[in-house]
């Protein structure tokens, strides 16, 4: 009898699971063109980081229409809306980021964006390069077919709309750390916490995930070489930066090669600007150096700073010279729980077929997702944008004047996030 009235019970829940996947379903298909909608007119409204005033206001307006607490203003301008389910149980977190970029957009589109600003200095167009503008508008679908299920529903879920991913203007704090600094987690903090983000690097309608380490820690250095000017013809008469900078060049560069084990986790450090002097006969007082760093291990980020300050300091001082080395440090490492990613597999298979849903290898792009990762456990996947018949290594890329989503993968996208928030909380019943 104990085991009959268990077999019941599973089956029960395995319906109840089936007819959730399929309501989503049927309310994905419904809304797909609004979702389209939403998008494009977000495309030719582009608006850049802590800027979204426009964007946010469409926002708040349709979370406020769909019955939910809704904060307006967070980090400038972000939303996070409230959905309360009408069963106990936890609260989820979705997000999408919501600002653009300064480029000016070549695609080929009706919907294209002909927006300009001027940005330090250079006047520029402003162009969703990319695909924010599609992250909001599979969520606000996302929000409508969860709505919907709201007697459903076994917790909470959070929307949140984030400005500033690319970064803030500068001056300015903003994107995911300001968020969590102005306490969106102070009231009602997830248990876990989903992202996703289109990509041209797989095919319409797959889903690319990977767990543990997934995108790269971002963070930027500056190296000033200060020496003592004097006339090219005479370099001992003076003490040449521009040497000691070579040499710097050089040393930092065996960082990673060297003394960091790159088996645990790889490692990327890049100069990307040299600057210093004005002329081919003098020796210049100063030299600054600018780089980039990236790696997929917080442990292996912090021994990569020191190093490069130690590097940089003691070569320029056994060349007379002196060296000041600042860290901005940037996006730690994207890791996604693994026990959370291999619970919610079953999830994007659901939403992708079994047969769309990929491995992806590390990406040494970065993510401001990457801080509520260290404030719960969460999981960010990728949607694919290409159409079918592109060649993926020949494509523009996320971030190119060409950049373009495939509005076909927005059903697949809508399904996922409404999946992952649904399937976790029945998982996690009260």
């Amino acid at each position: 009898m104990k085991k009959s009235l268990i077999s019941i019970a599973l089956g029960f829940a395995a319906l109840s699971a089936f007819n959730a996947n399929a309501n989503i379903d049927q309310q994905v298909k419904k809304i797909e063109q609004q979702v389209i909608d939403w998008r494009r007119d977000f495309h030719q409204n582009p608006e850049l980081g802590n800027r979204e005033t426009r964007t946010a206001g469409i926002v708040a307006k349709h979370l406020k229409s769909l019955g939910m607490e809704v904060q307006t203003g967070i980090a400038y301008t972000g939303v996070v809306g409230l959905l309360k389910g009408a069963k106990p149980g936890p609260t989820v977190m979705l997000r999408a980021d919501m600002d653009a970029l300064p480029v000016t957009e070549k695609a080929d589109v009706d919907f294209k964006s002909t927006k300009t600003t001027n940005y330090r200095g250079v006047d520029v167009g402003i162009m969703h390069a990319c695909g924010h503008d599609t992250h909001v508008a599979m969520l606000m679908g996302a929000a409508q077919v969860l709505a919907n299920m709201k007697d459903e529903l076994h917790g909470n879920i959070m929307f949140v709309f984030q400005p500033a991913e690319e970064g803030a203007p500068e001056g300015e704090e903003g994107g995911a750390e300001l968020m969590l600094k102005e306490g969106i987690f102070k009231q009602y903090k997830p248990e876990a916490a989903f992202g996703l983000h289109i990509t041209s690097s797989l095919h319409s309608g797959k889903i690319g995930y990977r767990s543990g380490p997934a995108m790269a820690s971002a963070d930027r250095f500056e190296i000033t070489v200060h020496g003592k000017q004097a006339h090219g013809s005479a370099p001992w008469t003076g003490v040449d930066p521009i040497a000691a900078a070579a040499q710097i060049v050089t040393g930092v560069n065996h960082i990673v090669s060297r003394q960091i084990n790159i088996t645990k986790e790889p490692a990327i450090v890049s100069f990307g600007k040299i600057a210093g002097g004005v002329r081919n006969n003098i020796i210049p007082e100063e030299v600054e150096m600018v780089g980039t760093i990236r790696n997929f291990d917080m442990d292996n980020r912090a021994q990569i700073f020191e190093k490069i300050k130690t590097t940089a300091t003691h070569i320029a001082k056994s060349s007379g010279a002196t060296a000041e080395v600042h860290i901005h440090e940037g996006y730690p490492v994207t890791i996604n729980n693994p026990k959370l990613t291999a619970q919610m597999l079953p999830s994007l298979k659901k939403a992708a077929g079994n047969e769309n849903v990929v491995e992806m290898g590390k990406i040494t792009g970065a993510e401001d997702f990457s801080f509520y990762a260290l404030e719960v456990p969460s999981v960010f996947v990728f949607l694919g944008g290409t159409p079918s018949e592109q060649d993926l290594n020949t494509v523009a890329s996320n971030h190119s004047p060409y950049f373009y989503a495939d509005e076909s993968s927005f059903k697949v996208g809508t399904k996922a996030l409404s999946l992952l928030a649904v399937d976790y909380l029945n998982a996690h019943k009260r």
